[in-house]
């Protein structure tokens, strides 16, 4: 787990009085914005992302497909994207990945096909972060890379053209390792095979994100067998695609319900979708909130009695990971004690968030064991103090929820929020 940095001014976090209602439009999905570039920068001709997210991670894979030769018009709200067919990167192009795991490991297999010098970096963290099983796939499959030990930095030498063919990965650490392969792998001359070995790949639900956007795309992947993705070579269909509202970061106005004992309707929710995000539904529902499909949207009214009458939670968020400090925030508040298990790869994200989560809501009062792969938590009284956030925008959603309910609550670094959301506190606080 990273140091949590001075930062001179820790955020007020905003206190519920009694029970908020509102109705809240949220910009689009992270997740599906950084894979629909790729795919565009792929393409065989120019797309266009509608209401895409402009946030820093999605600034930074439009910046490093220009590196790569494509061109992403960001200016407005729809970003056009003219792809990289033949290009040539600079003498050495330069990719910052800040802290952006999507950048880190979707964009080295596209470097593959340009020609050229690609040089990847990011913020100090993100030296920390797995990457190696991405970089020795990819040596495996034909491309040439120099690393430091399975980690960034590291320079890819792109020759124009990818051979692929199949290749055994441990996805076991991050799903993005199958998505990255996955995304550029209609490109590759043989395709790819990817097969997994090892136990089992948390937030599969981003896989299937990857597969539902590649077939629209008219590229055929098989999935039949468990565990092993199949991608057949060739073009990469042009695509007019629309971001849904980003679902993951739904969950700290969703918990605002729960925890002012009001109503919160997030606009625009999709009736089907891939986004792990959509597991709020249920986790909440669960945890004594009321769940309802509006025309809006999607409502959720929290207990009569606001986060006093919360339930604790035993739930498995192997699948929806990025739930899991915004979840565990309201089983802190709950009246019944928690278990939240199968979370591990946790603490391969922007920070280690288990122990993030226990270190500061522990601080905060809360009884709160760490075990390997998850968190137990029983009801205490919680009080005022400093939470941390680590550069991590999930941890600041944390300490805000914890804020809407206990008075004096500091968010260190609440502008590490605009990684996903800009102007998050802006937006929370206008709420109050």
């Amino acid at each position: 787990m990273t140091t949590p940095a001075p930062h001179a001014d820790p955020w007020p976090a905003p206190t519920t009085t009694g029970p908020l209602h509102a109705t809240v439009t949220l910009p689009g999905s992270k997740s599906l914005t950084n894979r629909a570039l790729v795919l565009a920068a792929l393409a065989d001709g120019p797309s266009v992302v509608r209401r895409a997210l402009r946030s820093r991670d999605t600034l930074l894979m439009a910046q490093a497909l220009t590196a790569l030769g494509a061109s992403v018009d960001t200016s407005g709200d729809d970003w056009t994207v003219a792809p990289l067919h033949g290009a040539v990167a600079g003498e050495r192009a330069a990719v910052d990945c800040g802290l952006a795991g999507t950048v880190m490991r979707f964009v080295p297999p596209a470097a593959g096909l340009v020609r050229g010098e690609i040089a990847f970096d990011g913020d100090p963290h993100m030296r920390k972060r797995p990457v190696g099983e991405i970089l020795d796939a990819l040596r495996g499959l034909g491309m040439d890379i120099d690393d430091s030990d399975g980690a960034l930095p590291f320079t890819v030498h792109g020759a124009g053209a990818v051979p692929g063919g199949t290749v055994v990965i441990d996805a076991s650490a991050s799903s993005q390792f199958v998505s990255a392969l996955l995304l550029a792998g209609a490109r590759f001359v043989n395709g790819v095979d990817v097969r997994h070995d090892g136990g089992p790949i948390p937030s599969l639900p981003h896989v299937e994100m990857t597969i539902a956007m590649l077939r629209d795309r008219g590229v055929a992947v098989d999935d039949a067998d468990a565990n092993r993705w199949v991608v057949t070579p060739g073009p990469i269909a042009a695509y007019d695609e629309a971001i849904e509202p980003d679902l993951s970061n739904a969950a700290p106005f969703l918990a605002l319900a729960a925890v002012s004992g009001g109503s919160v309707t997030v606009r625009d929710w999709p009736a089907a979708t891939t986004q792990a995000g959509d597991a709020l539904r249920v986790l909440l529902a669960r945890m004594g909130c009321a769940v309802d499909r509006v025309d809006a949207g999607l409502r959720v009214t929290g207990p009569e009695d606001g986060w006093h009458g919360l339930r604790g939670l035993d739930a498995d968020l192997h699948d929806v990971g990025e739930l899991a400090p915004a979840i565990a925030a309201l089983c802190a508040l709950a009246r019944t004690p928690s278990r939240l298990t199968g979370i591990a790869h946790i603490r391969g994200h922007e920070t280690d968030r288990l122990a993030a989560l226990a270190t500061e809501l522990g601080a905060l009062g809360a009884d709160v064991d760490e075990h390997p792969d998850g968190l137990t938590i029983r009801p205490s009284e919680l009080r005022a103090g400093t939470f941390h956030t680590y550069a991590d925008h999930r941890m600041a959603h944390a300490g805000v929820i914890i804020g809407a309910a206990v008075p004096g609550v500091l968010v260190e670094n609440v502008a590490t929020t605009s990684k996903t959301f800009p102007d998050f506190a802006g937006f929370w606080a206008g709420l109050f």
